[in-house]
């Protein structure tokens, strides 16, 4: 009976190691695997965030110019609306791009620190609500193009203004990711 014991033990002790390795080999494999993904993603979502940072900052400054349009005609009664926006030449509002951050939160979100899902998600939050007030400025340009009173200026700058904020949000919220 010991010897059967013996046998055993010899016959298993093999298998059991040869388990342990391919355990072991399967989790670094997988390590090395969720490091470069990572590594991928944070390599895109860096590029996109540099890249709307960049285009904030030139629609900021063509929005400033509209806000300045607005104050410049603010009582002319003869200067509408629709005027002051094809002097000019539109309406302008960044593409804010976070599909890097969109592909990691629909699969590995676990691999990401809190402090960056949190302000990842922030900036996914004020997209959305800058995509709301850009639409409500356009709602607002499509009901009164022909409006030349100085209230409906007013408030075209206040919804300029507005979207001019949260874009001044969104840009802190990536210079704080890509500093860390």
């Amino acid at each position: 009976m010991k010897e059967n014991i013996k046998a055993f033990i010899k016959d298993i002790i093999p298998i059991v190691v040869g388990i342990l390795v391919a355990l072991w080999i399967n989790n670094w494999n997988e390590n090395r695997k969720d490091k470069n993904y990572l590594d991928q993603i944070s390599s895109a979502s860096n590029k996109e965030l540099t890249d709307t940072n960049q285009d904030i900052k030139e629609n900021l400054l063509l929005q400033k110019s509209y806000i300045d349009s607005i104050d410049a005609y603010l009582i002319d009664d003869k200067i509408s609306l629709l005027d002051i926006t094809l002097k000019n030449k539109g309406i302008y509002v960044p593409t804010i791009k976070i599909n890097s951050w969109k592909a990691i939160s629909n699969s590995k979100i676990e691999l990401l620190d809190y402090k960056k899902i949190s302000a990842l998600a922030m900036i996914e939050e004020q997209k959305e609500m800058l995509k709301m007030k850009s639409m409500r400025l356009v709602d607002f340009l499509y009901a009164n193009p022909k409006e030349t009173g100085k209230d409906k200026k007013e408030f075209l700058k206040i919804l300029m203004l507005d979207i001019i904020g949260t874009e001044e949000s969104i840009q802190k919220d990536i210079s704080n990711i890509i500093t860390n």
